[in-house]
């Protein structure tokens, strides 16, 4: 006899989160979501979700709660309080927590959780928005292994790289590392872009070669078109980039990591932030670059 799916509760249905929570219904989960924006909730709905009025009435009777939102602050008031997850989740019910926030935040929600009889997993993504509806994230996970070995039929669903990682907050850590190479992989990329233009090539030929050789990487794929049509529409935002290179600049310096590029790379995001472009794509990097080789910024 096959068991059941378990039923599930999405909070969080943004850029990431909607096509995401939309995945789980097209695997055939019951899912019931809750979110901020109205239109989000409708969106959820349409697809043959269910739409919950709070958290507490979305959790409820949810035997697996998938949380994805912004940052670490958004998590705690999500998950604590009268009103949040902790408070009203069912005894054994596994909260999978899919955003980007610090590695501590996910070892004090672990232990918090812990004590109400509710456990957890960190499992950032990474693959963007592309990837969030192509169901091909990459998902590094943090947590005990057979809490692993229960959430993956759900996380495969998701992704196609699954990867339990150690314990609580191993998931963050990685997660970390990853934005670290994406955020110097987009600044190289944008570099080199400006370096081409400048010197008359043929900006689409150089591309593609370059992507077949050593340099090719999967930003340059996915970002490709968005460089030659200097169309930065956000699928991650260089607001949440700037975010995670908060967190990987601290993290490397609890550990005494030395980050020479990476510490660059994160004051030219914050720069870009800074000239009020925090709502592009990250690979809006192009946009700073432009600014210093004296070009008019694009876009």
């Amino acid at each position: 006899m096959r068991t059941p799916k378990p039923k599930v509760a999405w909070i969080g249905l943004g850029i990431m989160g909607s096509p995401m929570s939309e995945n789980l219904i097209a695997a055939g989960y019951d899912v019931t979501g809750y979110t901020l924006e109205a239109d989000k909730l409708a969106r959820l709905a349409a697809k043959g979700g269910t739409a919950a009025g709070s958290v507490a009435e979305a959790v409820l009777d949810a035997d697996v709660i998938v949380t994805m939102v912004p940052a670490s602050p958004q998590v705690e008031a999500v998950a604590y309080g009268e009103h949040g997850i902790l408070a009203h989740a069912k005894v054994g019910a596994l909260l999978i927590d899919t955003s980007s926030i610090t590695p501590r935040t996910s070892i004090d929600l672990a232990e918090a959780a812990a004590a109400k009889g509710i456990r957890v997993l960190d499992a950032p993504v990474s693959g963007g928005e592309a990837g969030a509806v192509e169901a091909t994230l990459s998902i590094m996970v943090g947590g005990d292994a057979a809490d692993f070995a229960r959430a993956r039929p759900l996380l495969d669903a998701l992704g196609t790289t699954v990867v339990l990682c150690g314990p609580h907050g191993a998931g963050q850590t990685v997660k970390a590392a990853n934005q670290l190479i994406v955020a110097v992989n987009i600044q190289a990329c944008a570099e080199a872009v400006v370096f081409l233009e400048k010197s008359g090539v043929d900006l689409s030929a150089a591309l593609d070669v370059l992507n077949g050789g050593l340099a090719g990487s999967t930003v340059l794929t996915r970002k490709k078109t968005g460089f030659l049509k200097r169309e930065f529409a956000p699928g991650f935002r260089v607001d949440l980039h700037h975010k995670d290179m908060g967190i990987v600049t601290d993290a490397a310096r609890a550990v005494g990591a030395a980050l020479p590029v990476g510490s660059v790379v994160a004051g030219l995001v914050a720069s870009l932030r800074a000239q009020g472009d925090g709502g592009l794509d990250h690979s809006a990097l192009l946009r700073g670059v432009e600014r210093l080789s004296g070009l008019p910024v694009s876009g």
